[in-house]
């Protein structure tokens, strides 16, 4: 089993975003020792407990930081961007890194629409835009458009010697299908939708169409998870992980917050019920727990591959946390 990690540089209480950036590149670097496969960083805007806007700066430095785990977006938003900015910014990822570039991408606004809309105005956040954008996407990483179309005469350069990883991230099973037809990976995001998975995930393989730069269907999934050792601990962390879910889907933001400020939050019953439902996109315990719980989701998946997010307030037990996995898993790290 492959383990790969998303990390979305949250903000703590008391910190500053310099020092979550600083922590993503401990992290990354931590996780290569480890073992791990991939690294991927994530979009959001407007967020004030996450620090990552700009993912493909943020791979440049992880990248020259660390030395052979793969670095990547999870994911780059489209409708942001042009498809040849896209392309261009990961071709000079390329360039300086030839092997190890993913380019994740999706189609969320990654925060809220009215930022979306200002980062790019004319974004209608349309189906066919975002078919044409993979469509541009491609023929620009791979130096191919028909002849006397407007695009032949612009190449995305500078030109690397190989071509970055394509993957497509969703959380629904429309976006697989276009991964599917596009011949890109396929990752889908447990962590967002604990629902249609599986299903998502067999409809992408079944109609999975070969193409220059993947052969064979190519799946891995994300999960929110923490573990630990000391019971106490994963309390401590599962109770902060169920009201920032929370506070996200009610208020549409979460303000950097500590375990202290929850000691006198009450629920309602209603949200209660959507604790318990949020608790389906995530694994919390020991690390033999959290074991058996990711090769069970595996096996639902029929993957071998699986991304790991984890927001644990306090960095030493984030590390930890991905050590103990690297431990129970028998990572090939250089310290596992």
């Amino acid at each position: 089993m492959k383990l790969s990690v998303l990390d979305q540089s949250p903000i703590r209480k008391g910190s500053t975003a310099r020092e979550a950036l600083q922590e993503t590149v401990a992290l990354a670097k931590w996780t290569e020792e480890l073992g791990y496969t991939r690294f991927w960083v994530a979009e959001h805007h407007n967020v004030t407990s996450l620090a990552g806007t700009t993912p493909e700066i943020l791979i440049a430095h992880l990248a020259g930081q660390t030395n052979s785990i793969r670095v990547g977006s999870g994911g780059v938003m489209l409708p942001h961007y042009s498809a040849l900015k896209v392309a261009e910014n990961f071709r000079m990822l390329e360039a300086l890194f030839p092997g190890r570039i993913d380019l994740g991408m999706g189609r969320a606004p990654g925060g809220d629409r009215v930022t979306a809309s200002l980062l790019n105005p004319t974004n209608t956040f349309s189906e066919q835009d975002l078919v044409q954008q993979l469509f541009d996407l491609q023929n620009y990483l791979n130096d191919r458009y028909a002849p006397g179309s407007a695009q032949a005469q612009v190449r995305a350069m500078p030109v690397p010697p190989s071509v970055p990883e394509q993957w497509v991230l969703s959380s629904t099973g429309h976006s697989g299908l276009l991964a599917a037809h596009f011949g890109m990976g396929f990752s889908f995001a447990h962590f967002i939708n604990p629902h249609g998975g599986p299903e998502a995930v067999q409809h992408y393989r079944s109609r999975f169409q070969p193409s220059e730069n993947l052969e064979e269907p190519q799946v891995n999934v994300a999960f929110f998870v923490f573990c630990s050792d000391d019971p106490e601990v994963v309390q401590r962390q599962q109770a902060m992980v169920d009201y920032r879910f929370l506070q996200y889907e009610l208020r549409g933001r979460v303000n950097p917050f500590d375990y202290n400020d929850l000691k006198t939050v009450s629920y309602s019953p209603a949200e209660e019920a959507r604790i318990q439902h949020n608790r389906q996109r995530m694994i919390m315990g020991s690390s033999e727990e959290v074991k058996k719980q990711l090769l069970k989701m595996a096996d639902q998946y029929e993957v071998d591959e699986l991304m790991l997010v984890n927001v644990a307030s306090e960095f030493e037990e984030r590390l930890e946390s991905y050590r103990l996995l690297a431990e129970v898993f028998e990572l090939k790290g250089v310290i596992a």
